[in-house]
């Protein structure tokens, strides 16, 4: 299929970007924001996006950049994944950012992917999401009354929905550095890869005394909006690492999650299987980085 006729415009900055999107606003015009265009455009060629005007950020050069800020990355909207992917920065800094990246699609998406378009496009399969709330990352949004701060946990709404007012722009991305001694752990389970996953988890702990502290689990491809795991994560916080505690860990998790997401890849059931055993490999691998052993 073709996308529904649609008027284009390329704006020079995100000011004039913003300006644009709050005149469609008040004209009762609807708009919708192109960055790199792969989940985008396969909507508009289905039909399923049939915005009046789209809005092109290619043009935006100052919004990719990739750098260092008092212990925080800063990451342009616009910056590709494949240039996160090569970022020597992010390797060395943010790991756990860099790993989820290179599980993002194919070389071709990633090179022409975003960044902030993966955050503001909000799929529940997707690895961006998932990583931001794990790491308590943050979202620089641009409007015409100016900048606003937005924590990842309040920043996804639902399903393909996010904080992000229609006539905003999300301009950059806020990565922590990811503290000495912090262990980490991205894994996912998909068909093949570079599909969606079926489930994925995103984890952080730390060891203090031989003990884990400061637990962050979060699963993806489980509902509408990634998930913090809270009752895995007390149920291992101060906890020696083992085995046995991981797995229970994984029934803790499995058990939190209400209502898992059915659909023509996997049952509930089979996805709440799943979490049981991504939890508790997350857990291994993440306590192995953390320089800890599990008996």
């Amino acid at each position: 299929m073709k996308p529904a006729p649609f008027d284009y415009v390329v704006p020079e900055t995100a000011e004039e970007a913003v300006s644009c999107l709050q005149k469609y606003e008040d004209d009762g015009i609807e708009a919708t924001v192109l960055a790199g265009g792969q989940s985008f455009v396969p909507l508009l060629n289905m039909r399923m996006a049939r915005p009046d005007v789209v809005v092109d950020l290619r043009k935006l050069k100052t919004l990719k950049y990739i750098r260092e800020e008092d212990g925080v990355i800063a990451i342009g909207a616009m910056t590709t994944k494949r240039e996160v992917e090569e970022s020597e920065l992010i390797q060395q800094r943010q790991p756990l950012f860099h790993a989820s990246t290179l599980e993002i699609g194919h070389l071709q998406i990633r090179s022409r992917g975003t960044v902030g378009g993966s955050m503001a496009q909000a799929d529940p399969a997707a690895e961006y999401p998932a990583v931001a709330l794990a790491l308590g990352m943050e979202m620089k949004i641009l409007g015409t009354d100016g900048e606003r701060i937005v924590p990842a946990d309040e920043f996804f709404i639902t399903y393909l929905t996010t904080e992000i007012d229609s006539t905003e722009l999300l301009t950059e991305v806020r990565v922590p550095v990811l503290a000495e001694g912090t262990g980490w752990s991205f894994q996912e389970l998909a068909r093949r890869h570079g599909d969606f996953a079926i489930v994925g988890g995103a984890v952080t702990l730390r060891l203090d005394g031989g003990v884990c502290t400061d637990p962050h689990i979060v699963l993806f491809g489980v509902g509408a909006t990634p998930v913090r795991m809270t009752a895995a994560e007390s149920a291992i916080s101060g906890q020696a690492p083992s085995a046995e505690l991981f797995a229970q860990a994984g029934e803790q998790g499995a058990a939190e999650l209400e209502s898992p997401m059915a659909d023509v890849h996997a049952s509930a059931e089979y996805r709440r299987h799943l979490a049981k055993v991504i939890i508790k490999r997350c857990l291994l691998e993440a306590t192995e980085r953390a320089g800890g052993s599990v008996s």
